[in-house]
Order: C-alpha cells, then sequence, then structure tokens
C-alpha cells in the first residue's frame, strides 16, 4: 500500500473476499480452508505485504507471553539484582518481562496489580517492602496470577518465597554471641513486617540460648533504607547506646550506620562491632569489610518465574504456600570482642 499505512487483517480480508475472522483463524491455525479460499488469503498477504502483529496474536489465544515484575526501587542493588535474575529466566525461556518500579507507593503498586485483571501481562511477581493495609491482599486474591516475593503480604492467597529470615537472624546473634557481645542493637524494620519479626525472632532466640536473661537487646524500628540507618547510628551516639555490637538488618541499613560512625569517628569493630543483612551491596570493600547474613537473591529470582509458572491458576480456590530458600552467613572483618564488657 502506497500511502505508508501498516496493512490491516482487515485489508488483507477485504482483498480476499472473506471475513476478518476467516484470516485469523487461517493464521491461528485453528480453521481448515478450501484450498481455492485459503490460496486467495495467501496472495493477499503477499501482494498487500501484510506482517502478523505477534503480540496482538498471542492476545487473541489468550496469552501476551509477557510476565509483570513489580519491585519497589530499582535503585536498591538487592531489587537490581532479583530483577536481573528474573530477566536472565525469562530470557531463557522465551519470555518478556514488564518491569515496574512503585517507588514503595501503594496506589502505584494497586495499579499494576489491576494490570493483571486486564489481561495485559500472564502473571504477576510482586515484590513489596511496606505494610499492607489489607487492599494489596484483597487485589491479589480477586485477581490471582500473583507470586509473592520477599516480604510478606498477609492474607494474600498466593505462592509466597521467602528467604530464611528465622534461620539468618540466628546466624547474626550467634555470631556474635560466639564473640561473646551480650548487650546488642537491633536495627530492623517496621515490626509489623514479616521479615523484621523472624529476624528479630531468630537473632533473639540466639542471643537467649547463649547468654539466657544477661543477654540485653535493644532495637531501632524504622524502614529499610539508608536513611533510616544514619538516623540510628545519630540515635546510638545520642543516647550513648551500650550495645557492643549492632544487627543491621539491610544492606542499605548497614550503609546508612557506617557513613555516621565513619564521619563521627565511631570505630568498628574496635568500639562497636556490625553484622549486615543481604550482602548484595559491595560490604566487603567497607573499611572494614562487614560480615553479613547473604540472601540467595538471583536464586529468589529465578524461583520466582519458575514458581509462576508452575502453579496452575484454574484452582477455583487459591491458597496461600510458603517456599523458602537458605541463607548463609559471610563472614568478613566487622565483629570482634567487645573492648569492655
Amino acid at each position: 500500500m502506497g500511502n505508508g499505512r501498516v496493512t490491516s487483517l482487515k485489508d488483507v480480508a477485504g482483498a480476499a473476499g472473506v471475513s476478518v475472522a476467516t484470516v485469523s483463524r487461517m493464521l491461528n491455525g485453528t480453521l481448515d480452508l478450501p484450498t481455492e479460499t485459503k490460496k486467495r488469503i495467501q496472495d493477499a498477504i503477499r501482494d498487500l505485504n501484510y506482517q502478523p502483529n505477534p503480540h496482538a496474536r498471542r492476545l487473541s489465544l489468550g496469552r501476551s507471553e509477557t510476565i509483570g515484575l513489580v519491585v519497589p526501587d530499582i535503585a536498591n542493588p538487592f531489587f537490581a539484582m532479583f530483577v536481573a535474575a528474573v530477566e536472565e529466566e525469562a530470557d531463557r525461556r522465551g519470555l518478556s518481562v514488564a518491569l515496574n518500579a512503585t517507588l514503595n507507593r501503594p496506589g502505584r503498586e494497586i495499579a499494576y496489580l489491576q494490570s493483571i485483571a486486564r489481561n495485559y501481562i500472564d502473571g504477576l511477581i510482586f515484590l513489596t517492602n511496606h505494610p499492607d493495609d489489607g487492599r494489596l491482599a484483597d487485589l491479589i486474591n480477586s485477581t490471582g496470577r500473583v507470586v509473592v516475593v520477599d516480604e510478606d503480604v498477609p492474607g494474600a492467597k498466593a505462592p509466597k518465597l521467602f528467604g530464611d529470615n528465622e534461620a539468618g537472624g540466628h546466624f547474626a546473634g550467634g555470631h556474635l554471641a560466639e564473640h561473646r557481645h551480650r548487650s546488642v542493637l537491633f536495627v530492623g524494620g517496621p515490626e509489623e513486617m514479616v521479615s523484621t519479626r523472624r529476624r528479630f525472632s531468630g537473632f533473639e532466640r540466639a542471643m537467649r540460648k547463649a547468654f539466657g536473661s544477661d543477654a540485653t537487646i535493644e532495637a531501632y524500628r524504622g524502614d529499610y533504607t539508608a536513611s533510616f540507618g544514619r538516623h540510628a547510628a545519630r540515635r546510638f551516639i545520642a543516647e550513648k547506646c551500650r550495645a557492643t555490637a549492632i544487627f543491621a538488618t539491610s544492606d542499605e541499613i548497614a550503609v546508612g550506620l557506617m557513613e555516621v560512625f565513619q564521619t563521627e569517628g565511631v570505630r568498628v569493630p574496635d568500639d562497636v562491632s556490625m553484622i549486615g543483612f543481604d550482602d548484595v551491596g559491595p560490604l566487603h570493600l567497607f573499611a572494614p569489610p562487614l560480615t553479613a547474613i547473604r540472601q540467595p537473591v538471583r536464586a529468589l529470582g529465578q524461583r520466582a518465574l519458575s514458581l509462576l509458572l508452575e502453579t496452575n491458576w484454574q484452582e477455583r480456590e487459591p491458597h496461600a504456600t510458603e517456599e523458602i530458600l537458605p541463607v548463609e552467613i559471610v563472614v568478613r572483618k566487622s565483629v570482634a570482642p567487645p573492648s569492655k564488657q
């Protein structure tokens, strides 16, 4: 066609003298036509240089072959690595990924969840980083085809995939106990979040196992950001906190703590020991290199996509399942016995 307009299915149907539905069904392989009719359609396709739209064809079959991925912040190294792992797994399976960063705002999360109901994507891998007020759970339950990863959405009837937060907290507490730290500080996220509760539970259990009632465990709770880490460090200094070791429950919190400590002359581990969580950022480049609980971020991304594709979404009554992947401790040089008991 000489006017620059893209040839449509309707153009082909008109040239061949058949309906649009007939052309569409022939291209989809769902209609057996007489040889002469089939030839007319093929000739029209050739003469008009018609190029089928694979995306439209997939939608007509009820599939987009596109997976949605919702994360709070792609600038955060944890989420960036997770995204890369999902992308690699999707590429291996011949799928596309529609990435959406929410800035951790509930309104944006809700909008992306609603995209499933409109059939723009085949399913969604969903990560949040704040407590839910019930709206996310309700939408996940009414929509389906969602896998919840890393942080829980309580009440959501969906497959859920987490790192072993409880074991990670226990590793951290056990390591500090081995270095004779009885007075410790837990710096974590909101108490309503499952990651915070489980990390604290494991941490406290290890400390109580080692020292019983002699263990003193303080807690600062905010969010998993460097900003909160800086706030926690300033509070630690201002209050003259007696803790000899700190469990920073995310890389970002650890970064914030270290920034302030270095500026204010608080030496790690001479003045206070520190252990982190996630081990996705360059903690090995800190001075000193930071001991941390390492989350299996790449494995979480790969498994999240597999779980989305393996789940039978035709079940009439979806239910929550929970899968836990193991974590490990990476020992570096930020923990030493306390200089004074």
